[in-house]
């Protein structure tokens, strides 16, 4: 397969597997299509679903891209805690979900819905002093962070097992869903952690139009 349709530019839907890295997908892109290539907004290597790859002369939209409203479905884990937010670190903190009634748990999502504050995980990529604050915190050295304006235009949870809660959320760039997962088992009093996630969407970008990595490369072995 020619490779220069990738130099002039390209825009590529992948599925992000499971634990691979947004890195190692475009590491993994990158020894294909033998072009400049970068993407447009970082999943966790437990998430999977919609990485947006752009190469040659569209690596020029990644910023438009990565500003675009993303829609994530996925779990809440009620009843403990985790210190990542998610399943990177194990379960602590447990509590009792039992008196939890689906009406208190279809309540505290008006709780998150339209603009507000949210402090990012202290495991995450944002930078502090030119290094990434998870080194730090990893360390067991104290993070402090700001919060964050975000926007959360939709949150409806689609069904309950409990202690596990599936939700949809559409929100704005910048949005941990990590730490909504927190905010939310904390807003119920009883803590919770992201247990799963799948990034459905980019503004018009789908996932369903995505092909997995492995499709994808095997277009070079033809």
């Amino acid at each position: 397969m020619e490779q220069n349709i990738y130099a002039e530019g390209q825009v590529i839907l992948i599925d992000k597997p499971l634990e691979w890295t947004s890195f190692d997908v475009v590491n993994k892109l990158k020894h294909k299509v033998k072009a400049k290539i970068g993407h447009a907004g970082t999943l966790d290597p437990l998430a999977t679903g919609l990485l947006i790859c752009c190469t040659g002369k569209m690596t020029k939209k990644i910023n438009e891209y990565q500003a675009q409203e993303k829609e994530y479905t996925g779990t809440f884990t009620l009843g403990a805690t985790t210190p990542t937010f998610d399943l990177e670190s194990a379960p602590e903190n447990f509590k009792d979900t039992s008196h939890l009634t689906t009406e208190a748990i279809l309540e505290a999502t008006k709780l998150f819905i339209g603009a507000i504050a949210q402090f990012p995980p202290i495991h995450s990529a944002i930078k502090q002093n030119g290094k990434p604050i998870y080194l730090a915190a990893r360390k067991g050295v104290a993070v402090k962070v700001e919060p964050r304006q975000i926007l959360i235009k939709e949150f409806e949870i689609t069904q309950i097992d409990m202690p596990v809660v599936h939700f949809r959320v559409v929100c704005s760039t910048g949005t941990y869903i990590r730490s909504l997962a927190n905010d939310f088992g904390a807003a119920l009093g009883v803590g919770g952690y992201l247990s799963k996630l799948v990034r459905t969407r980019i503004g018009e970008f789908k996932v369903e139009d995505a092909y997995t990595l492995d499709a994808f490369l095997a277009k070079f072995n033809v």
